[in-house]
């Protein structure tokens, strides 16, 4: 730790600390545009100009380190002044610079209420201007469906280049010209490629790139803000749902620095216009090969019907991805109390199983452990598809040079570079019988591209024994790791929604081993019998459209839900907005019907929904916290081996953009997808 007074205050901090930084650990505030904690250093606007005791002029704090400070002529400490009239003379000018082609948009721009120039005007600058010339024109920029661009408001910051290039690793955007003929822009005037872009919007100190879709929209004073997750992958980002009345108008980033840091993918950030179309707003019933609406009581009266026809073992539930836990787990009571243990949360059918010990499901390593990590072997997984906010992780910890990242399955542009060592099994089977030299931290990656086929079980064995040779198991590590692409599937594994001992898989359901079938928002899975099909969801997608009853449900906006995400940390999400309509949310409708069919579920309220769900699984009253898994799971899952197939290992993923029914519903994420399937052929030619 180095001394450093400023403004009269002594504190310790590390010497790599910049004097920005330092001042704000002394509770200086400093203004700034161009820095960010999570950019490289550019040192362009100047704001964060302080006085260097010793310095001929202010200093530039974001670029200049602590270890760079001479100590006083005595060998007191460096000394640090931020409120001195230098320094207000200093940041008064700077301003005035800034503002000399700022156009006067505040009244009808889309930052405004959230601009941190507008913010620092106020506070830093002047009241008046003293040039009369014209201001400069820029053309404007075509980014693609979700960044819209005004580049006359810009002013050089690079905070959107410097992201694009080291976090997102899709080096789109540059700076061309000098001086007054500086311009952000894409260079051949072609769309965004990267899957978190819409990040730039956030990191903008200007209104210069602002949200597309969300356009003149609302006013951030307008907006409720409610704290909730991301359910569009497994990561389970922190999000912020912002509401004006009963419809959701955007969702922003919270920061949580042991899962997304402060990043969310664009399918998080856009697919809310989804929310608002081909919504399941009223019960429907078919007849004569129909659907029709009906009445909520119509519809429990027909499935109390087709049950007391049905004998229990032909009975039987499938989870969608977007479930939450509580309403899992109110499922599999009404099928337990129907006298069925045909219940599956395994959609795609990948060859995981409670059973085996929770470490046998779980990404052991952690996120945050990403950053301790000094190996990563990637088995038939694209984490830029599957998990972006993720992938940003590990190309953070690539770019320290301290990780060496191999890859067996699909050659695919990672953002980062690795060794590709094959395409399936066999390249697996090699590094399991012959394991290559042992590094510190390794974690072994395995993705759902390698585990959803009928030789996943294999596959698992084959990753968990690769694991335990190589040395990725040691005291106070875990490498072995799951990516999962469902944010209901490790809450559903933790309560054992999978088949009871004679129960039938998600697969033997749908293809014909039932004659009722529950689907719990499982719009993945194609039903091909002619079983009685009963679909509690939110969308008229697959599985409604095959329904012989709709219950109309919650989005995971409108309602509370508890998911746990695929390092196994427990989150909730709390209710934005409320269901359109006559829909319910997915709890309230099982509780309502288990009582119309003479199996009550014994709960009346969320409350004691969650009472009774803590009781059976006490680590999941454990809000944002791990419950560890036993490495010695692994370990046994190594011994239990099977025959791998040849077939090479592909990610499940095709289509970043339309993976579930909110996203498919979404004008905007059509546009994404076409554009990107655009882009793949252009660069395929």
């Amino acid at each position: 730790m180095t001394k450093i007074i400023v403004d009269g205050a002594e504190v310790d901090v590390p010497p790599e600390y910049t004097l920005l930084q330092a001042c704000e650990a002394a509770g200086a505030e400093i203004p700034r545009f161009c820095f960010h904690e999570r950019l490289s250093i550019a040192g362009n606007c100047r704001m964060c100009l302080v006085e260097l005791v010793g310095s001929p002029k202010p200093v530039a704090s974001c670029a200049w380190a602590v270890r760079d400070c001479r100590p006083g002529p005595k060998g007191e400490p460096p000394e640090v002044k931020t409120r001195t009239p230098m320094v207000r003379k200093a940041r008064e000018g700077v301003m005035e610079f800034l503002l000399i082609n700022h156009p006067l948009d505040c009244p009808i721009c889309d930052q405004g209420g959230e601009c941190d120039l507008q913010d620092q005007a106020m506070a830093y600058g002047v009241d008046s201007s003293r040039f009369k010339e014209n201001k400069r024109a820029v053309e404007d920029k075509y980014l693609g469906a979700l960044v819209k661009t005004s580049m006359n408001r810009c002013i050089q910051c690079t905070r959107c280049v410097r992201f694009a290039t080291e976090v997102a690793g899709v080096p789109e955007l540059g700076a061309i010209g000098r001086g007054e003929d500086m311009e952000i822009t894409t260079y051949l005037e072609q769309a965004m490629v990267s899957e978190l872009q819409g990040n730039v919007v956030d990191l903008c100190p200007v209104g210069a790139l602002t949200s597309k879709p969300y356009a003149f929209a609302a006013r951030p004073w307008e907006l409720t803000n409610t704290e909730s997750i991301d359910v569009t992958d497994a990561v389970g980002c922190a999000i912020r749902v912002d509401t004006r009345g009963r419809e959701v108008m955007r969702v922003l980033p919270r920061i949580n620095e042991d899962v997304n840091e402060e990043w969310i993918s664009d399918k998080t950030r856009h697919q809310i216009d989804g929310l608002r179309v081909q919504r399941l707003d009223e019960p429907y019933v078919r007849q004569g090969g129909r659907l029709r609406p009906a009445t909520w009581s119509e519809a429990f009266h027909a499935i109390a019907a087709k049950l007391r026809a049905t004998r229990r073992e032909r009975i039987g539930a499938i989870a969608g991805d977007l479930a939450a836990v509580e309403e899992m787990f109110a499922l599999k009571d009404l099928l337990v109390r129907l006298g069925s243990t045909n219940f599956d949360c395994r959609q795609d059918g990948t060859a995981l199983d409670p059973r085996w010990g929770r470490s046998s499901y779980l990404f052991n390593a952690t996120i945050p452990g990403i950053d301790e990590a000094d190996g990563l072997m990637i088995i038939g997984s694209n984490p830029r598809k599957e998990a972006p906010v993720l992938n940003a992780r590990i190309r953070k910890r690539w770019r320290t040079g301290a990780l060496k990242i191999g890859v067996i399955g699909e050659r695919a542009d990672l953002t980062y570079d690795y060794a590709y060592l094959g395409a399936g099994p066999e390249t697996l089977a090699r590094f399991a019988e012959h394991p290559p030299a042992r590094l510190s931290r390794q974690i072994w990656l395995v993705g759902q591209g390698a585990l959803a086929r009928p030789d996943g079980a294999a596959v698992l064995s084959a990753v968990a024994r690769a694991a335990v040779s190589t040395g990725a198991l040691t005291d106070g590590w875990n490498g072995f790791s799951v990516l999962h692409t469902a944010a209901a599937r490790v809450g559903g594994l933790d309560i054992g929604f999978v088949p009871g001992d004679s129960g039938l898989t998600a697969a033997a359901m749908a293809s014909g081993g039932v004659d009722v079938l529950f689907l719990l928002g499982a719009d993945e899975i194609e039903v091909e019998s002619r079983a009685f099909v009963i679909y509690i969801g939110t969308h008229g997608d697959r599985g409604a459209q095959r329904a012989d009853v709709i219950l109309p449900g919650a989005a995971y906006t409108e309602k509370s839900g508890i998911y746990v995400n695929t390092e196994g940390r427990v989150q909730m999400g709390d209710r934005a907005a409320f269901p359109p309509g006559n829909a319910r949310e997915d709890w309230a409708i099982l509780r309502a019907l288990s009582e119309a069919i003479g199996a009550k579920l014994p709960y009346d309220s969320l409350a004691q929904l969650r009472a009774a769900l803590f009781k059976a699984f006490p680590h999941l009253a454990r809000i944002g916290a791990i419950m560890p898994g036993n490495p010695d799971d692994v370990r046994k899952v190594a011994m239990r081996g099977g025959a791998m197939e040849k077939a090479p290992f592909r990610s499940p993923i095709d289509d970043f953009y339309l993976t579930n029914p909110i996203a498919r519903a979404s004008a905007v994420m059509a546009e994404c997808s076409a554009l990107a399937e655009r882009a793949a052929a252009t660069a395929a030619e």
